[in-house]
């Protein structure tokens, strides 16, 4: 993980963050998708030096960005990215939200259209304690990143890492990284072995461009 300055060591810093930081350069213009209380365009700020905005759909999250002095506007993604014009930020982030659009493809397209460059972060549902969950159980799996029961969760199109890679090659995205997640927030490369790394990693983090 790369290291932090000494004030951002904080204790509920979210494992992809860092991770993310590091694929955007200084300076960027970036939109936050699904940008909840703000944590990450905070970060963003602090580490990057970015011009971020934010579009989140909630309310309370709006609310609550806004009042950490941060430009958040309320909107739906898989309805309002139609209204950004081509090109207005370098890089727009989706992170930890790709499971609760109603249309993650289009999301995609219209990500790429408005930004040079997109990063996506998303649990992985082949992830080796989900199958040994759902395997042992029965029941639908409950962990660190999917932590709600069934009944009660935003999450409506779970996807795996192998999914992912063929949508990207589908939509003929170019991955200019791809990592997997630990438990405890180790990054590795995808590489070559897509399979292991759709078994060993919790998250997906993906850096993409037109291809």
């Amino acid at each position: 993980m790369p290291k932090l300055r000494p004030y951002l060591q904080l204790g509920g810093l979210r494992h992809d963050f860092p991770i993310i930081a590091e694929m955007v350069a200084p300076n960027s213009r970036v939109l936050d998708i699904g940008c909840g209380d703000g944590d990450l365009l905070q970060f963003l700020q602090l580490e990057r030096n970015v011009d971020g905005r934010g579009l989140e759909l909630s309310q309370t999250g709006v609310n609550a960005s806004v009042a950490r002095g941060l430009a958040v506007v309320q909107g739906d993604a898989d309805m309002d990215l139609v209204d950004y014009p081509d090109g207005a930020f370098d890089v727009v982030i989706l992170s930890q939200s790709l499971q609760v659009l109603h249309q993650p493809r289009g999301v995609l397209e219209q990500m790429l259209r408005i930004g040079q460059q997109a990063i996506v972060s998303f649990p992985n549902f082949a992830y080796w304690r989900v199958r040994w969950d759902l395997l042992r159980r029965g029941r639908m799996p409950i962990t660190s990143d999917l932590p709600g029961p069934w009944y009660d969760t935003a999450n409506i199109h779970l996807c795996t890492i192998l999914d992912f890679l063929t949508l990207c090659d589908e939509m003929n995205l170019h991955i200019d990284q791809a990592l997997t997640l630990s438990r405890r927030g180790a990054a590795k490369p995808i590489g070559k072995m897509p399979g292991w790394a759709n078994l060993a990693g919790e998250q997906g983090v993906f850096l993409l461009r037109r291809g």
